[in-house]
C-alpha cells in the first residue's frame, strides 16, 4: 500500500461498529507468538501493518505484513549464522518501529528469548540486565548506545557475541555489525511451532527499590493474555493504533502490538512524545493504548487555557462536562433523563468536537493502564465522548488482569477480570490472581519467585501487592498498596499514593511524593512548574487534601522546578517514583523539614 493510499484510508470516517470487519486469529490456532505472526502474514500479506515517519523523505511510509516478515527473515539468517541455540537470549534496545517487531519475530521464530530494554534506561541498569541474562546478541538502534553500555561495563560483557546496529553504516568493528549488511533472508521468517510454554521473553520490572527482577513469560502467557483482552475490547481490521508507549513495556507490547497482529489492525509509530499531538492529528488513530500522564497533561492544558480565558467560556465548559457526564451515566444504565439533557447538542457537542479533533477526530477507544487515572480526569474525557477504559495488570501477568469496556465502564474501578483470569481477595485484602497469563517466575531468582506466590500446586496464586475490593457486580477497586504504606511515629498508617494523586490535581504540581515514615507528621517533596513560596504550596496542598483524616495533614513541603526523570535516576522506565532514590537525593531538604522533631 502506498503512502497516499494509506493516508486516503485514514482520512475516511470509521465504519459503523455493526458493519466493521473482524478477522481474529484464535489463540489455539496460533499456538505461539511467532505462529500468530505467521498466520497473520498468511491471511493478510499485502494489508498495511505498520506506519512510520521517514524523516529523510519527510512523509509517512506504510509497510505490509509481508514486508515485516521479509525483514524478520533477514534477522533470522543473521541469528542462524551466529549458531544461537534455542532458549538463548537476544536483547533489543530500539525505539518503537517495524524493526522492533521484525527482530522480535525473528528471535521468537527461532525459539530464542527476547529481552526488551528501555531506550531511556540508565546504562548501569542495561549492563546489569545484559549480564544477568547472559544475552548472546544485542540489537541497538544507534552505535552510541552500545558505546555507553560498553563504557559502563568493566568486563565488556563477554557473553555478547555480536552487537547489531540498525541505524547507520560502517565496517564491522569486532563484535559490531550494521544491519544494512544483514544476509539476505529467503522468503518469510519461519515460525516456532513447538511447546507454547517455552520461554518467549524475559522482561525486567521497573525496580523502584533494588535491582530489577526478570519476569519470565512464555508464548502461552502472552498469547492467552492477548486472547483474553481481545474478548473484552473488540478490535476491527479497520482500526489504527498509535503506538507511543515503549514496546519494552509489556502493556504496549501485548495490547499495542501483539493484539493488532491477532486482530489484523494497523499500528502507526509515534515519532516522539514531543510530536504526539502532531501525530494524533496526522494519523488520526481509532485506538490509543495510554498511561494516565497523557490525559493528565491534556487536562492541565485545558485548565490553564480556561483560567486564562473569559469566565463565561469556563462556565460553559464545566456545564458541558456536567451535562455530558449525566449523558454518559444514562448510556451506562446508571442514570436517568434530566431536564438539562437537551442542552447537549447546544453546549456539549461543540466542546466534545474540539476534544475529539485534538485526538485526531476518529478515536473510538482509549485503553488506559500502568497507574491509576484520577477520577476528575476520566470524568472530563468520558463526559466529552472519549471512551477511556481503565485496566489493571502487572508485568508478571503478561500484563492484563482486568479492564473496563465501553459498554460497562466504571471509571473509579479497574473493571472486571478477563474471561480466562481468576481473582480473589487474600490476607490483608491483597488481590491475588491466577490464569494462563501468569509468569513462570523470575529469572534466576528462586527466592523472589517463591515470595511472589501464595499457596502451591493447583492452588497457587500470584500476589499482586495491591489491596482491593470487589463490588456485587464483579468490578474491582484498588484500595491501596500493601507495601507502600507510611507508618507515622504516632502509629497512624497512610497510603501515600492517594494523597499524591489528590495533590497532583492542582496544575501547579508536576510531581509529588508524600513522606513521613517513622516521623511525627507528613511532609511532601514536589516538582512544581514555577517558583512558589512554601506557604502558598502548603495552602494549595491543604485545599486538595481536605477529604483526608486530620492526622494525614501535610505540614511541610520542599519543592523544586527540576523534574524527576528516568535520566536522573528518580523515575523508573515506566515513570514510577523511585522513592528511595528521591529520598536520598533530597536528604538535606528532608532533614531540614523534620529538624527538631
Amino acid at each position: 500500500m502506498s503512502s497516499s493510499q494509506a493516508r486516503e484510508k485514514m482520512n475516511r470516517p470509521p465504519k459503523r461498529e455493526s458493519r466493521a470487519a473482524t478477522d481474529i486469529i484464535a489463540a489455539g490456532q496460533a499456538g505461539t507468538l511467532s505462529g500468530l505472526f505467521a498466520e497473520r502474514v498468511a491471511r493478510s500479506p499485502h494489508k498495511a501493518a505498520f506506519h512510520e515517519f521517514d524523516a529523510d523523505a519527510g512523509q509517512w511510509k506504510t509497510f505490509s505484513w509481508s514486508d515485516v516478515a521479509h525483514e524478520a527473515a533477514r534477522w533470522q539468517a543473521a541469528f542462524r549464522a551466529m549458531g544461537l541455540a534455542a532458549g538463548e537470549r537476544v536483547a533489543l534496545l530500539h525505539a518503537n518501529s517495524r524493526h522492533w517487531a521484525a527482530v522480535d519475530q525473528a528471535a521468537l521464530g527461532l525459539n530464542l528469548a527476547v529481552v526488551p530494554l528501555y531506550v531511556d534506561d540508565r546504562a548501569s541498569n542495561l549492563v546489569y540486565i545484559l549480564r544477568h541474562t547472559e544475552a548472546r546478541a544485542l540489537v541497538v538502534q544507534r552505535h552510541e548506545q552500545w558505546r555507553h553500555i560498553a563504557e559502563e561495563s568493566d568486563d565488556s560483557l563477554p557473553s555478547i557475541a555480536r552487537v547489531f546496529v540498525v541505524d547507520g553504516d560502517g565496517g564491522g568493528d569486532g563484535r559490531v555489525h550494521f544491519a544494512q549488511h544483514l544476509p539476505d533472508g529467503a522468503g518469510n521468517a519461519t515460525a516456532y511451532r513447538g511447546d507454547p510454554h517455552s520461554l518467549a521473553s524475559i522482561v525486567y520490572t521497573s525496580g523502584t527499590t533494588g535491582r530489577p527482577k526478570g519476569v519470565m513469560l512464555s508464548h502461552a502467557n502472552i498469547l492467552w493474555n492477548v486472547h483474553g483482552s481481545i474478548q473484552k475490547i473488540k478490535i476491527r481490521t479497520d482500526d489504527l493504533f498509535l503506538s507511543f508507549l515503549p514496546l519494552s513495556h509489556t502493556f504496549e507490547r501485548s495490547v499495542g502490538y501483539y493484539l493488532p497482529v491477532m486482530a489484523g489492525a494497523e499500528v502507526a509509530f509515534n515519532r516522539s512524545i514531543d510530536q504526539l499531538a502532531d501525530d494524533l492529528r496526522e494519523m488520526r488513530p481509532t485506538v490509543l493504548i495510554a498511561v494516565p500522564r497523557i490525559f493528565e497533561r491534556v487536562q492541565r492544558k485545558l485548565a490553564a487555557q480556561l483560567d486564562a480565558g473569559p469566565r463565561l467560556r469556563k462556565m460553559f465548559f464545566h456545564l458541558a462536562v456536567a451535562v455530558g457526564w449525566r449523558k454518559f451515566l444514562r448510556r451506562q444504565g446508571r442514570g436517568w433523563w434530566t431536564p438539562d439533557a437537551p442542552l447537549w447538542p447546544l453546549i456539549g457537542k461543540p466542546v466534545a468536537r474540539k476534544i475529539a479533533a485534538a485526538l485526531g477526530g476518529r478515536l473510538r477507544l482509549a485503553v488506559c493502564g500502568g497507574a491509576p487515572l484520577a477520577f476528575h480526569v476520566s470524568r472530563t474525557f468520558l463526559a466529552l465522548g472519549v471512551d477511556i477504559c481503565q485496566g489493571y495488570g502487572l508485568t508478571e501477568s503478561a500484563p492484563v488482569l482486568t479492564s473496563n469496556t465501553p459498554a460497562a465502564n466504571r471509571p473509579r474501578s479497574i473493571g472486571k477480570p478477563l474471561g480466562n483470569v481468576q481473582l480473589r481477595i487474600g490476607d490483608g485484602e491483597e488481590l491475588l490472581a491466577r490464569g494462563p497469563n501468569i509468569m513462570r517466575g523470575y529469572w534466576r531468582d528462586e527466592a523472589a519467585t517463591r515470595a511472589a506466590f501464595t499457596g502451591g500446586g493447583g492452588d497457587r496464586w500470584l500476589r499482586t501487592g495491591d489491596c482491593a475490593r470487589m463490588d456485587a457486580d464483579g468490578f474491582v477497586y484498588i484500595t491501596g498498596r500493601r507495601k507502600e504504606i507510611l507508618v507515622l511515629s504516632t502509629g497512624e498508617k497512610i497510603p501515600p499514593a492517594d494523597m499524591e494523586a489528590a495533590i497532583s490535581e492542582d496544575p501547579l504540581f508536576e510531581q509529588v511524593m508524600v513522606i513521613g515514615e517513622a516521623k511525627p507528621f507528613l511532609a511532601a517533596l514536589a516538582v512544581v512548574n514555577e517558583e512558589t513560596p512554601a506557604e502558598v504550596l502548603l495552602a494549595r496542598i491543604k485545599t486538595r487534601t481536605r477529604r483526608f483524616p486530620g492526622y494525614a495533614r501535610i505540614r511541610k513541603v520542599s519543592a523544586t522546578t527540576e523534574p524527576w526523570t528516568v535520566q536522573n535516576g528518580l523515575l523508573t522506565p515506566t515513570l514510577k517514583l523511585k522513592r528511595a532514590s528521591i529520598l536520598q537525593q533530597f536528604d538535606a531538604e528532608v532533614e531540614e523539614m523534620y529538624a527538631g522533631h
